[in-house]
């Protein structure tokens, strides 16, 4: 129940919630112990959280009261956008959250669910489903837990068993947690998707030149945090925003442009550079040429002023002491005290330009995400950008002389994914799920193109689908000829032979006369006496042979491939069924090829592709079948 009551997450967001594990958290000092958690684990991470910049939200954690059967907590809700990495990033840091405090255990969730289970999804046991993984998933002492279903007999009826609450998953984790860690495959593949962190922080940024306001400049130094959103009121744009960019821009006029170098990070530098936009002529925003060497930064810098613009149109109020003087405070101290242990300004003197790069990010990153008091109103980016305005000094020659020696910007190459490229993408990743089958390991060999499809036929589907069997360590598919031949005699007894209303509407429709009856009865006299399995299959097997017989002598039996004497199955040569002349020379008929058939029709629907997806690579790519390349062969 308590899923139903809990609120529906956006698409683009992300819930975490850090559970203290031990029962004593749950008596008085409870709440203090979990707040100095907070600042601690907030403290700790510093150096990463100053240097990062997040699409929409950052991470945040707050505390939140018990309620119903949720004890308290500490967590918060994170809109990631279109970055996706920033949810990821979040699960980093929850996992060396509850290795550097081993008494917390974390949950996160999206509105897909436990989506970290499905990054796992072809390692999952099999009792695991969407009905019931809920309060079972949990970060602990830095490594996955799984709690399994409560007894034994539950896992007969997995869509059932109910799910544990909260208080229920922490008590088995302080006591039996080590029953509960999750098996290595499944670590494995979660962990490979987090595994670049943290250095992959400063490879997801891009740094480029951008011809803008001295205004916008002086802004980003004090918050660059800010160009997220920047980006994003272009980005998001609609016809109202685009009225406060048809005359001459307010806060940022286009007279006082200088070169500057802008990070943000890749998802935020593609939308800002794949959008096509030309700016109305009454803003003051002109483009050069095409050719012109510096057409890309202006460009850009002409789409991050128009962002900003609309940001501060929409600003409600401006007050010029609004900036929070909170740099004072001891908190404020020991964040500051934090980052220099861990190295943040990376040995830069002090009071040097890169010193002072990294200082103002971390005061931006303090002021506005960890100095906030809870429940207080989250300062609008338009207000802080008029207040910064107000508030900082702009001298246009030291922009101007620092515009002259600038770094070099970041290659955008990687915008661009030629077609080889994209598809050794995707070869990796289809290669991460299922088992190596290059040319020299598999050597196209029909046999288990055939054995592939065969397998996957006679296995039993269910309402969950049919189950992909590629795995190399299940066992063959047998065939109980003595357990069909019952289940047949069941289906075709003696008590089946009774005949529906559908079996009288069809005789009238075909016509049956009265002067049947006689021939009827006589039928039912002898259908009396008992008739033995054995004459029934053999009654069946007569009339097969003679169907077999009557097919041979047409252009269908023609169209199959039949096995040569003596000739194995695969390495038979198509042969077509003899005619009608030969058919009653030959005492047995000539046994249909099935596999070379069923390879045969694989290999035709596999060429008509045209090397585009389509159902048979489709299907023998799910068993661990890869066939080569549909190249042109002659001479053959």
């Amino acid at each position: 129940m308590e899923a139903l009551r809990r609120p529906a997450l956006p698409e683009d967001a992300v819930r975490y919630r850090l559970f203290a594990a031990a029962a004593a958290a749950a008596g008085p000092g409870g709440e203090a112990l979990l707040r100095r958690c907070a600042e601690l684990a907030l403290l700790r991470f510093a150096p990463l959280l100053a240097s990062y910049v997040w699409q929409r939200q950052p991470f945040r954690l707050r505390y939140v009261p018990r309620r119903g059967e949720t004890p308290a907590h500490i967590g918060g809700t994170t809109v990631f956008g279109d970055n996706v990495e920033d949810e990821w990033f979040i699960v980093y840091l929850l996992r060396e959250i509850t290795r550097e405090f081993p008494g917390l255990a974390a949950s996160i969730d999206d509105n897909d669910g436990e989506f970290l289970l499905i990054e796992a999804a072809d390692f999952l046991p099999k009792w695991l489903n969407p009905e019931n993984s809920e309060n079972r998933v949990f970060f602990y002492k830095g490594e996955l837990h799984i709690i399994p279903l409560s007894e034994p007999s539950e896992q007969d009826c997995p869509l059932s068993a109910p799910c544990p609450t909260v208080p229920q998953a922490l008590a088995l984790l302080s006591t039996r947690s080590e029953e509960f860690l999750a098996a290595e495959p499944i670590r494995a593949a979660l962990y490979k998707r987090i595994q670049g962190y943290p250095e992959q922080i400063q490879a997801s940024l891009h740094r480029a030149r951008c011809f803008l306001p001295a205004g916008i400049v002086a802004v980003l130094r004090l918050r660059p945090s800010l160009v997220a959103a920047a980006v994003q009121a272009f980005y998001l744009r609609d016809a109202s925003d685009l009225r406060a960019c048809r005359r001459p821009f307010r806060a940022f006029p286009a007279e006082q442009r200088v070169m500057a170098l802008v990070t943000f990070t890749r998802c935020l530098y593609a939308q800002l550079a794949q959008q096509k936009f030309v700016p109305d002529r009454r803003s003051g925003y002109t483009l050069p040429a095409p050719s012109h060497p510096q057409y890309r930064a202006y460009e850009l810098g002409m789409k991050l002023a128009h962002g900003f613009e609309i940001l501060c149109s929409k600003s409600s109020k401006v007050a010029p002491d609004a900036k929070r003087s909170v740099l004072s405070s001891p908190l404020w101290e020991r964040f500051l005290r934090s980052l220099k242990e861990k190295d943040y300004f990376k040995g830069e003197m002090e009071g040097s330009a890169k010193y002072l790069e990294l200082l103002h990010m971390a005061e931006d990153h303090f002021q506005r995400f960890v100095s906030v008091p809870e429940g207080s109103d989250e300062v609008s980016p338009g207000d802080e950008i008029l207040t910064l305005l107000q508030t900082t000094s702009i001298d246009l020659k030291e922009f101007e002389r620092e515009a002259a020696c600038l770094p070099p910007e970041d290659d955008d190459s990687w915008l661009d994914i030629a077609p080889d490229a994209l598809d050794q993408m995707l070869q990796e990743a289809r290669n991460e799920s299922f088992p190596s089958t290059n040319e020299e390991e598999q050597k196209y060999d029909l046999e288990t193109v055939a054995e592939s499809m065969k397998a996957f036929v006679s296995k039993v589907s269910t309402h969950e689908g049919a189950e992909m069997p590629w795995s190399s360590d299940e066992s063959h598919v047998t065939f109980d000829v003595d357990s069909f031949t019952k289940a047949l005699d069941r289906i075709l007894g003696a008590d089946s032979e009774e005949l529906d209303s559908d079996d009288l509407d069809e005789e009238e429709e075909f016509g049956f006369s009265d002067g049947d009856d006689a021939d009827l009865a006589a039928g039912d006299q002898r259908q009396e006496q008992k008739v033995s399995p054995e004459e029934l299959v053999g009654s069946l097997k007569a009339y097969m042979k003679e169907m077999d017989r009557e097919l041979a002598q047409t252009n269908v039996g023609k169209s199959f491939t039949t096995q040569k004497r003596g000739a194995s199955s695969v390495e038979a040569a198509p042969s077509e069924s003899a005619g009608p002349d030969c058919g009653a020379e030959d005492a047995e008929l000539t046994p249909v090829d099935v596999d070379m058939n069923l390879v045969a029709n694989l290999l035709e629907s596999y060429s008509a592709q045209a090397g585009l997806a389509g159902p048979t690579s489709n299907i023998l790519q799910s068993l661990g079948v890869n066939l080569p390349e549909n190249t042109e062969l002659t001479g053959s």
